[in-house]
């Protein structure tokens, strides 16, 4: 019966000798899709002929919202955009409704944003070093990486009470100085007395939060050294990266690169050099580039970013210990409310603070468009004011945006797997992408 079988002649479908175009589904629920993107590949065989995003699957209208927040309100949205480099979003927003209102931050504040903004720069870049190298095949960079992100995130919460959605900066400076404790582990039933002892004897959470940060800074350079010696010169890694969606400057600029994807070009553009805000052109650093523009050189350029952020994170610590006390928020009572004592004691400084808390800040008509140098490229406000309380528009220019848009060019000739890497490589975020 078998033989007979197999003795047939092919007919029908099965005798065609043309490869049909397929349509495959990438995503959304893909684990290398990075949240929640549909990726249309149109393939021959196993190359990409066309790959299509579709978007808006996680759209909030975060822009339109604004327009019903008062300005302060508004200030926790920014930190649901890209939610893995919360406090540089806020920063951005803050210089918008700074520029409007005409006022200047108090220089503690400046060297502790600036701070906050280069964790915010590593934090981001762990993400993208663990989960891009996970996706590929490398598991152990993802425990290594998140080892570090779990430090960060201590940090957060000394500051600002959450270790994610923290709202730490505020129009004006930041909602307070550094404390002078870390705070404890305590004893649950997950954790006995003796586990928590074990915990909380490290010497850096016995000090006050700068020296934690100084020690996490001691550490860090050590933590790149080895995400390098499992990276860098791996032949698998370097078979999955190098040569993979490469773009010319030239094209990058076109395209509106920006960020690593920008620089692994070869181009050196950093908006702290270049248009320099808060204290950024007093701090000494270099801005690491590419020569080939592809997978391999925006990974390079990353983790040479992150050695570059630690050191300027020790440069304002430095500062910040030469320079302790000094307000930290502007002292004008329109914008920023009293101190507590004042309040207490003051009926001027009351109704400031009734004001403040009730109506918001009220700030001069005017348009203004303020940028910052995003981990993953340049986020800006665009914020327009018709002198009430709540914006009347805001846009949001997202630093992921244009790379996703370019991922039909970087992945064509390209193969499946090579997908996943690109979509890697792209660092794109959904918040920020579907605001």
């Amino acid at each position: 019966m078998c033989r007979a079988l197999c003795a047939r002649p092919v007919t029908g479908m099965w005798a065609m000798s043309e490869i049909r175009n397929y349509t495959l589904n990438f995503g959304p629920q893909h684990p290398a899709a990075h949240g929640v993107l549909r990726l249309v590949l149109e393939l021959d065989g196993e190359v990409v002929e066309r790959a299509d995003p579709h978007i808006g699957l996680l759209h909030r209208g975060t822009e339109k919202l604004a327009e019903s927040c008062t300005w302060t309100q508004f200030l926790p949205y920014t930190d649901r955009l890209d939610y893995v480099s919360i406090m540089t979003n806020e920063h951005a927003y803050c210089l918008a409704v700074e520029k409007l209102l005409g006022i200047e931050v108090p220089e503690r504040g400046q060297y502790i944003r600036v701070m906050f903004d280069e964790i915010a720069r590593i934090l981001s870049h762990l993400m993208l070093l663990g989960t891009h190298a996970f996706d590929i095949g490398a598991m152990t960079m993802i425990l290594y990486t998140f080892r570090e992100r779990e430090c960060i995130y201590d940090m957060y919460e000394a500051v600002a009470g959450a270790r994610m959605h923290v709202a730490y900066y505020r129009p004006g400076g930041v909602y307070r100085d550094l404390p002078d404790s870390m705070p404890k582990y305590k004893p649950s039933r997950f954790k006995s007395e003796r586990q928590v002892a074990e915990l909380n004897k490290s010497e850096a959470r016995e000090g006050s939060l700068l020296d934690f940060i100084e020690d996490f800074t001691n550490r860090f350079p050590k933590c790149c050294d080895d995400y390098e010696t499992l990276l860098t010169d791996n032949r698998i890694w370097k078979q999955r990266t190098v040569g993979i969606g490469v773009v010319s400057p030239e094209r990058a600029l076109a395209l509106g690169f920006t960020g690593a994807m920008l620089r692994a070009t070869g181009i050196a553009w950093d908006l702290r050099k270049k248009q320099p805000y808060e204290v950024y052109d007093r701090l000494d650093f270099d801005i690491p580039v590419g020569k080939n523009g592809d997978c391999y050189d925006r990974y390079l350029c990353r983790v040479a970013e992150m050695r570059q952020s630690n050191e300027i994170i020790r440069q304002c610590i430095k500062w910040l210990r030469e320079h302790p006390g000094g307000p930290v928020i502007t002292e004008d009572c329109k914008v920023a409310p009293p101190k507590r004592e004042k309040m207490k004691s003051g009926m001027e400084e009351l109704i400031h603070h009734f004001k403040l808390f009730s109506e918001g800040i009220h700030v001069p008509e005017g348009e203004v468009y303020a940028a910052i140098e995003h981990p993953k490229g340049e986020f800006g406000v665009y914020a327009v004011s018709d002198g009430a309380n709540k914006p009347y528009r805001i846009k949001l220019r997202s630093a992921g945006f244009p790379h996703l848009a370019a991922m039909d060019e970087l992945a064509r000739g390209h193969m499946i797997a090579d997908v996943v890497a690109l979509m890697g490589t792209v660092d794109v975020v959904f918040g920020d992408v579907d605001r």
